[in-house]
Order: C-alpha cells, then sequence, then structure tokens
C-alpha cells in the first residue's frame, strides 16, 4: 500500500481568493496604465476564467469579446500588458490585501510538522506565487516547498497534465505518494492526467464546474469553528480538512 508523502497545490482560487479582486483588479489596473479601453467586470472575467495563462486569457478576450480591437502588434501588446498586470498585482499583494483561505496555513503548518513534502504546481506567474505566498503565508514561505512549477515552465497549462507531472519528476514521487488540491474542471483534468487523487476546494467562480473524478469536494479547507460543506465525498465525523482526514481519503481506492 501506498503511503502519503507530499501534497502539490494549486494557487489562485484554491490557496487564496485571488481571482475577482486580485487578477482581475490587476488586469484593469494594467489596461488603464496603457491607455486601453478595456474593462473587465467581476461577470466577463468568470467567463475568461475557462482560458488558464494570463497571456492567453488575454488572446482570448480579445478573439472573442473585443474582436473590433486593433493593433499593430497585439502579441508583444500582451506580453507588455502582463508584465505590468503583474507589478500591479504583487503591489496588491504586497499592502495584504489577499488573505489565505480560511484553513490553509493550519493544514499547511499540519502537514510540515508532519514531515510531509509540500509542492506547488500552477499556471499563474513564479513572481505571482512568491509575492501570495511571502505577503500572505510566512515570509519564509518560498522555502516550505519543495518545487515551486508555474508559469511557463512548460509548454502546455492546464487541463494539460505536464505542469503536475514536472512537480512529480522533480520530487522524484510517484503519483499515488501524493495528494494534489485544485478549485476549477481545468485543474483538475490536469491533476487527474497526472493521476493525482485530487481534493477540490471551490469558489465563487467554479461552484457550476465540473468535478469529475474527484476523491472530495468541499466549499474551503474548513476549521474548527468554521466548518466546511461537503458536496461529495466521505469524510467522516470531520468538519475540517486536516491530516489525519487527508490519511484517510489517500487511503481509499
Amino acid at each position: 500500500m501506498s503511503t502519503l508523502q507530499a501534497l502539490i497545490f494549486d494557487v489562485d482560487g484554491t490557496l487564496a481568493d485571488t481571482e475577482r479582486d486580485g487578477h482581475r483588479v490587476a488586469f484593469n489596473l494594467a489596461f488603464k496604465e496603457l491607455g486601453l479601453d478595456w474593462h473587465w467586470s467581476e461577470a466577463l472575467y468568470g467567463q475568461l476564467l475557462a482560458v488558464t495563462g494570463g497571456k492567453e486569457r488575454m488572446h482570448h478576450y480579445l478573439q472573442n469579446f473585443n474582436t473590433d480591437f486593433q493593433h499593430d502588434d497585439v502579441d508583444n501588446l500582451i506580453i507588455e500588458a502582463h508584465k505590468v498586470k503583474t507589478r500591479h498585482y504583487t503591489e496588491l499583494l504586497a499592502k495584504g490585501g489577499l488573505p489565505m483561505r480560511p484553513g490553509v496555513k493550519r493544514l499547511i503548518n499540519e502537514a510540515r510538522a508532519a514531515g510531509l513534502r509540500l509542492a506547488i504546481s500552477t499556471t499563474t506567474t513564479p513572481a505571482n506565487v512568491t509575492a501570495l505566498l511571502t505577503h500572505s503565508l510566512a515570509a519564509d514561505s518560498m522555502d516550505w516547498f519543495e518545487v515551486i512549477a508555474a508559469g511557463d515552465i512548460v509548454p502546455a497549462k492546464k487541463p494539460a497534465a505536464d505542469i503536475y507531472l514536472y512537480a512529480l519528476e522533480k520530487m522524484g514521487l510517484a503519483a499515488e505518494n501524493c495528494l494534489a488540491f485544485e478549485d476549477s474542471e481545468n485543474g483538475i483534468k490536469s491533476s487527474l492526467g497526472a493521476d493525482l487523487k485530487t481534493i477540490i476546494t471551490t469558489n465563487d467562480y467554479t461552484l457550476d464546474h465540473d468535478f469529475s473524478g474527484a476523491a472530495l469536494i468541499l466549499d474551503g479547507f474548513g476549521e474548527a469553528d468554521s466548518p466546511f460543506s461537503v458536496t461529495s465525498g466521505n469524510v467522516g465525523d470531520k468538519t475540517y480538512l486536516d491530516l489525519e482526514l487527508l490519511k484517510t481519503l489517500h487511503g481509499q481506492s
């Protein structure tokens, strides 16, 4: 029987509710700074989240929602806009604007104390990961994660499995020794594509996503005084994610 050795986390929407009040806001600030008349409302951004990766999301926007836009060099404009957006996003995080979701710090600290290995697998840029972890988790938390697989480190982003396969390869672990944490349909397609048992914690943008194949679907990690709500899966008498529950889930066939 395989043993649980590592936890692999998605970032945006999973560790923190970064999308609506973080990335979306930063995109709009970048558009304004560059003199673009683009504006992504909460509703529109929810539709754009069907595409992973910030640069890819802007291309999707122009191809499907702003088809009249004209520019001599759209590719370089998008690259520049993404750089400006990343600066605004990291500045927002530095101000303490995006806390971790309830239960995240507790679970990660519990896993570290028990000697579990930790990794990140995300489509967001490395700079965004660094900003979120150092400002919202702990100043030294980048050192807690053995592997941070992020951004363009692999050619195909989620829902492709590449980013998880990369993390597994770098850690030298088989999928059967790990659990993945995701929040979206593209995310679970990626993790399941790497044969990882996956726990889903939904957010406002992903409530209606298809999470077929998830080991557990929750509305969050939960805390002792703020229990999670279970959409699918067996948690026994548990009211929040802890290491005991993770080990139980990992051992289930």
